[in-house]
């Protein structure tokens, strides 16, 4: 006789002591069944019956015979109160029993809807934020859920978003490879990935025979950074020497706004990550930014730059601006739908920022207007190019040689100490005098007088330097991070400098006009 145990999904979510017990012979027939005393409830019992159903391949591996399967059919038919033949919940399916794959996205950050198997494909949808008022549409594109194929049962499956197509940035998908991972700490690219564009499909193939763990795999459209790694470095950040942390405020959520404060420079810099949730390498920029700042990784040792650094700014940084829309699993919205990158001040008749809907950019402005901003990086990631890049205040009505020069001059400085940053591809400039200011940055330029700036990295692998099995990775975002300090360190004797020093920079320092066309 053999004793299997499963424990019940459904008691596990709302913390209830329950077992499902089978026990069976070595010829596979079902001997008994117990089920938790809450199965009397007509709602348990569907969950439970449910669950029998989902579990029958599971069990299938302990004794194959036909006996067993007709047992268990027996049983889920005799327990059977009209359920579904799959649960949904939580954004999460429980596939058929005859099913080879089971796809989730019940975990923080979590985004898809499963549509179907069919034919060795798994079809799938992206699911979309809410509403934005401003902007009159539902922004989507992330997605991150994990897939789980039974280990009889490991084929080359096929997955299919069909709705890439209706997303935010369908320019996006040609050239952009899947991540995937099993231990969900080492991220690769998915290389065959496809984008059908006549089909509005973006397709990849997975050979599950070869996952090198387990039996459950990762997929993404950038390695997430969960909320327990955001609250882990706050709380390092929060043990170093001469950083202080402090909640501006709370999100719509309640979540904490926090703000890492460091250095005693008389300049004030501002730098914040993350406004649109799904661009996660936007906080892994700010992880390898406060590393090298704080010596989070060295016991508090700092490099001499970074030490430089901390004399000459007062460093400001909030890692993540948009805390309730990560963990819900949105591309670019809060939890009630704001882009905030459209929040920093009222466009006609939509007033913005607003305790109601945008707190989390009304407490950030609220503290620079008390501390004052000298120099403000916004940082972000972008969907269709494949590049690292800037984007500056070219249509703000301040813009002027001062300006022109000191974007100039940080971005040369970021391009020699980072390889990875260049001058000629980035969004084309608006024109003069058509700033769209509710945007963060030209906002901040205006507000302030000062150098602001859009700092994006690619969801697509970069091809200043191509790394096709990573493709542009976190640590590479990390050390980009880093290297900010480098290009803050020397444009500082000019941040509010009265001397004309635009008239003799340095030829690396030229401001070079960014195009879109790489291609």
């Amino acid at each position: 006789m053999k004793l299997i145990s499963y424990t019940c999904p459904h008691c596990m979510q709302y913390r209830l002591d329950c077992r499902i017990v089978m026990k069976h012979n070595l010829l596979g027939s079902i001997q008994s069944i117990r089920i938790c005393s809450i199965s009397k409830i007509s709602r348990s019992r569907r969950f439970h019956t449910d669950l029998l159903r989902s579990i029958i391949i599971f069990a299938s591996l302990v004794s194959r015979s036909a006996s067993f399967a007709s047992s268990a059919s027996a049983i889920t038919s005799s327990l059977s109160v009209g359920a579904a033949p799959f649960i949904r919940r939580s954004g999460s399916s429980i596939m058929k029993a005859s099913s080879a794959v089971s796809i989730s996205d019940a975990f923080d950050g979590g985004n898809i809807e499963h549509v179907k198997n069919e034919d060795g494909s798994v079809f799938l949808k992206v699911k979309p934020d809410p509403y934005t008022e401003l902007e009159k549409t539902n922004h989507m594109q992330y997605f991150s859920f994990r897939s789980r194929v039974y280990a009889e049962d490991k084929v080359n499956m096929k997955y299919i978003i069909e709705n890439a197509g209706e997303c935010s940035y369908p320019s996006g998908w040609p050239g952009y490879t899947v991540f995937y991972s099993t231990d969900r700490t080492t991220w690769r690219r998915v290389l065959d990935t496809n984008y059908d564009a006549e089909k509005g499909h973006l397709e990849w193939s997975f050979d599950h025979n070869n996952a090198s763990n387990g039996e459950s795999v990762h997929f993404c459209y950038y390695p997430p950074y969960s909320y327990e790694r955001h609250l882990d470095l706050i709380a390092q950040c929060e043990l170093a020497n001469g950083a202080t942390v402090k909640s501006l405020g709370q999100t719509l959520d309640g979540r904490e706004m926090e703000c890492i404060t460091c250095g005693d420079g008389p300049l004030s810099a501002w730098i914040i990550h993350r406004q649109h949730p799904g661009e996660n390498m936007a906080e892994f920029f700010a992880e390898g930014l406060l590393t090298r700042l704080l010596g989070l990784d060295t016991d508090g040792a700092v490099d001499g730059l970074a030490k430089k650094a901390l004399s000459l700014f007062t460093f400001h940084i909030v890692p993540n601006m948009n805390p309730d829309g990560a963990l819900r699993g949105h591309l670019r919205t809060n939890a009630c739908g704001a882009n905030l990158n459209r929040e920093w001040c009222s466009t006609g008749d939509y007033v913005a920022p607003t305790l109601d809907r945008s707190p989390e950019v009304y407490h950030v402005l609220r503290a620079m207007d008390k501390t004052g901003v000298d120099i403000f990086a916004d940082v972000h990631g972008d969907e269709a190019l494949p590049f690292n890049f800037i984007a500056g205040a070219e249509g703000c009505p301040n813009w002027s040689e001062r300006l022109k020069a000191l974007q100039s001059s940080v971005l040369g400085a970021y391009c020699r100490a980072n390889s990875d940053m260049q001058k000629a591809i980035g969004y084309e400039p608006e024109e003069p005098g058509n700033a769209r200011m509710a945007v963060c940055s030209n906002q901040i330029a205006v507000r302030f007088d000062c150098l602001a700036f859009t700092l994006e990295m690619p969801f697509k692998d970069c091809l200043s330097y191509p790394d096709p099995e990573r493709g542009w990775h976190p640590s590479r975002a990390a050390q980009l991070g880093a290297s900010l300090l480098d290009s803050f360190v020397y444009v500082q004797p000019n941040l509010r400098s009265n001397e004309v020093f635009w008239s003799s920079l340095p030829e690396d320092d030229t401001y070079v006009r960014p195009t879109e066309k790489y291609l």
